[in-house]
């Protein structure tokens, strides 16, 4: 719990801040990718820390992963330019890779099915601090104090987390056999961050009917479906072909997928226009975003009761319909609208992903075999990350890309200078790209199996 709560703390503490962030270092334009980043390096090493995982045990990647998440902390807050900051935070990401689908693979290892409707909701109290110390720092750190703090307070926790790690003993060690798939973990890195870096870039750095464009896009494509074929023949694949085919991991991962787009996206930025929209200050605007952030874990909490009654299928369902909901009353935030109208549809996003997600998480550790727990449930996480990584590029573009329009070309101004009229409407469309990525949802519940043999 301690070790994810760096990881809990790190999705909510930074977004209220990015304004002081921008005023101190610059360009506007630049600061999704100290989201995207982040989420894109913790994407694509998810899937090796959970292969190696299942061989050498959860304990030594769970300290592997703190570790350079400190690194990249203490980078992040020496940081002396954006470019900078943004190279560092990808060493968090790195780590992050590792920290949270190590913490959800423990709990699967340690609880029965039953037992884990308890233990996750000890969980989610993690998520739910983290909901509230976050965003409050974040924005006491940018209004009062230095916004470097927002990093260099993982050191203290970090360091908490490993001096807590020496109680923990693993009852079962696996020992390697067949040789590690780098090769698979390297073209999914490659394709991971050429489609990225098209979408975050396209429309801004080239026109997307371009040269640029096309190449970048090409050698994303190309590289994912060499993934494809390399998982097929590789002894021991990184990211096994069953996994997508899974009657249990399949749902659970689609779902994990579209919460991902759409929670990092509305996270980067809510906050923003509660700031630069509505006029409120870094804290209250934390506290806008820590509606989501205190939905999720109040679901994850409850959906025990509710999968383990109902089934996991009516979990899913009750989600996904949250989550329309909240994003239909999103959707009619304007220029003159109250703290709580942007506020509580936040809450309400929050209780869906928890519902939609969490049961998910459950299922796919208790579906397969110790030795391919760590895939089945880093897979999930895996999920989450892309999404969370494609959420922040297609947001980061839809805003940048009306913003430019605005200007017709020229020169955008700094983030504090933009004015509320031009910044409203995009992200207003912004919010109903939300909304449509969620419908999906629907279909992923309807998917989901009732119950799970375990």
């Amino acid at each position: 719990m301690v070790s994810l709560s760096l990881v809990a703390i790190d999705l909510t503490i930074l977004a209220t801040a990015v304004p002081s962030v921008v005023k101190d270092l610059g360009g506007f334009e630049q600061f999704p990718w100290l989201f995207s980043i982040y989420v894109l390096a913790t994407a694509v090493t998810t899937p090796l820390y959970a292969k190696v995982a299942d061989r050498l045990g959860r304990k030594p990647v769970m300290i592997a992963g703190i570790v350079a998440f400190l690194v990249g902390s203490l980078l992040c807050g020496l940081a002396w330019s954006l470019t900078a900051l943004i190279v560092f935070r990808a060493i968090q990401g790195i780590g992050a890779g590792a920290i949270q689908p190590m913490a959800m693979t423990i709990v699967s290892d340690i609880y029965t099915l039953e037992e884990r409707a308890v233990a996750t909701s000890y969980v989610a109290s993690v998520w739910a601090t983290a909901a509230i110390v976050g965003p409050t720092l974040g924005g006491v750190f940018a209004d009062y104090l230095d916004w470097r703090l927002i990093f260099l307070i993982n050191l203290p926790i970090g360091a908490l987390a490993l001096w807590l790690l020496r109680h923990f003993h693993e009852n079962r060690q696996p020992s390697p056999t067949a040789a590690i798939d780098w090769a698979g973990a390297g073209l999914l890195t490659v394709g991971g961050i050429a489609l990225l870096l098209g979408l975050l870039e396209g429309g801004h750095a080239w026109a997307w009917a371009s040269w640029p464009s096309y190449l970048i896009f090409a050698v994303g494509i190309v590289a994912l479906v060499a993934f494809g074929f390399v998982e097929r023949r590789a002894a021991d694949p990184v990211l096994p072909p069953w996994v997508l085919t899974h009657r249990v991991l399949a749902p659970a991962n689609a779902a994990s997928l579209i919460v991902g787009v759409v929670m990092l996206g509305l996270t980067t930025y809510v906050p923003l226009y509660a700031q630069s929209v509505l006029g409120h200050s870094a804290v209250v605007a934390g506290f806008a975003l820590a509606g989501m952030s205190i939905g999720w874990p109040i679901a994850a909490a409850t959906a025990g009761r509710i999968y383990l009654s109902k089934g996991f299928r009516v979990a899913v369902g009750l989600g996904a319909m949250l989550v329309i909901a909240g994003g239909l009353v999103l959707v009619t935030v304007g220029e003159s609208s109250s703290f709580w109208h942007l506020a509580i549809p936040c809450f309400v996003l929050g209780l869906g992903f928890g519902w939609s997600v969490n049961p998910g998480v459950v299922a796919a550790g208790s579906a397969v075999a110790w030795e391919v727990r760590g895939v089945a449930t880093g897979s999930n996480m895996f999920a989450r990350s892309v999404g969370s990584a494609l959420g922040v590029a297609l947001f980061g573009a839809v805003a940048n890309g009306l913003v430019r329009r605005e200007y017709a070309g020229g020169e955008v101004p700094p983030l504090e200078a933009l004015p509320a009229d031009v910044l409203a409407p995009a992200l207003h469309v912004v919010f109903v790209v939300g909304l449509v990525v969620s419908l999906p949802l629907l279909i992923v519940a309807w998917r989901t199996p009732v119950r799970i043999d375990h």
